[in-house]
């Protein structure tokens, strides 16, 4: 049989791929050898196999993720499916050029600040936003904004210009909420200007002048200051001095399930299905936690106490209504909403978006809960 094999030496040199790297492979089930001694534990692969050895090293090189290296060696030939993983994994190393272009256009603007605090103006950017849609934004983020005053980083709302919108995100570290509204710059050198994170008081503020009337509102962002003007009324207010947490290490999910459905049928499920009490996090607080799974026709369902065997998601039972109800704006909870919801689930421990397709950029995040082993 050796005879007819290629040894794990050889296929490391043949693919430069390194015999450790194989062996971890193996340990992966991603490249298993076809056959392995059972008095040596030596690893032998099929001349085929060296093709998919090569394939692998050039996937490493350009860093998939193991997940989606195994699904591009398991697609079956002429579905497709390898060339959509790689297409998303493009995707994200293109957004994460973008944001490292983006932040280090403003670590230049900093050091400039820093080497010449006298002459150079902190940044400072105006923008025009629809009062509407702002509202709308600040609805779907501001069920996540922290409470807890042991954080006062996270005690208000990130404004965050990127280009062509408004990029308003919160979060309390259980679970994240992202919005983006047009946004017109009336800074035509496009001077980068850093997130400002408003205070909530100032949130809630601003939130109250969009109801004035007006169809726009002009926003002034950076040196430290927010100030907002709606028709004949204006509001004014120090920004946080504090950095915000990078959401793009959050957001850039990798669902294995997307599952539409009716924002109000999933409501009246969580709102009516079984819970369990667990701690939301180490050294959390207990909550109410509904556990979502998928039924055989990979329809999403809330499982019932004790949860079926395989796919089970955890997540905090009022986050998740929140989370509802902000994908579906200006229904209050009560009213039933019939809107269609996007929701995008990982493994069971990766977290849970919550998406309103008709809304791109708005969506919320939730980290799951662990379910002890006997769950």
């Amino acid at each position: 049989m050796e005879s007819e094999l290629h040894s794990i030496g050889e296929l490391a040199r043949a693919s430069g791929l390194g015999v450790g790297t194989l062996r971890y492979y193996d340990g992966a089930e991603v490249l298993t050898p076809a056959w392995v001694d059972p008095q040596t534990g030596y690893r032998w692969y099929r001349p085929g196999q060296l093709a998919d050895a090569r394939l692998l090293a050039r996937l490493r090189r350009v860093g998939l993720p193991l997940a989606a290296v195994r699904a591009v060696l398991a697609a079956a030939p002429g579905s497709g499916e390898a060339r959509r993983v790689l297409d998303a994994h493009l995707r994200r190393l293109e957004d994460g050029l973008a944001d490292a272009r983006r932040e280090l256009s403003l670590i230049h603007t900093m050091i400039e600040q820093r080497e010449q605090p006298m002459t150079t103006a902190p940044a400072e950017l105006r923008l025009t936003v629809p009062a509407e849609g702002l509202a709308a934004a600040l609805d779907a983020v501001r069920f996540a904004v922290c409470g807890d005053p042991g954080l006062p980083s996270l005690a208000g709302v990130l404004f965050e210009p990127d280009g062509p919108v408004l990029r308003l995100v919160a979060t309390d570290r259980y679970r994240m909420a992202l919005a983006e509204v047009p946004a017109a710059s009336q800074d035509p050198a496009g001077h980068p200007v850093a997130g400002t994170v408003v205070p909530t008081a100032l949130v809630d503020a601003l939130r109250a002048l969009l109801g004035a009337g007006a169809p726009e509102v002009a926003l002034t962002l950076g040196a430290g200051l927010v100030r907002a003007e709606a028709g004949a009324h204006r509001i004014e207010g120090a920004a946080l001095d504090f950095d915000y947490p990078d959401h793009r290490a959050v957001t850039r999910l990798e669902p294995e399930h997307r599952i539409a459905l009716s924002a109000a049928e999933l409501r009246a499920a969580v709102a009516a299905g079984a819970t369990r009490t667990l701690p939301s996090g180490p050294g959390g607080a207990d909550c109410a936690v509904t556990v979502l799974t998928l039924t055989g026709d990979g329809r999403l369902a809330v499982a019932d106490d004790p949860a079926p065997e395989g796919y089970r998601l955890a997540v905090n039972r009022d986050f998740l209504l929140d989370a509802l109800d902000a994908g579906q704006p200006g229904e209050p909870r009560e009213s039933g909403q019939s809107g269609q919801l996007l929701l995008e689930l990982g493994g069971p421990i990766a977290p849970l978006a919550v998406r309103n397709p008709g809304q791109a950029g708005t969506f919320s995040v939730l980290m799951p809960v662990r379910l002890p082993e006997s769950a």
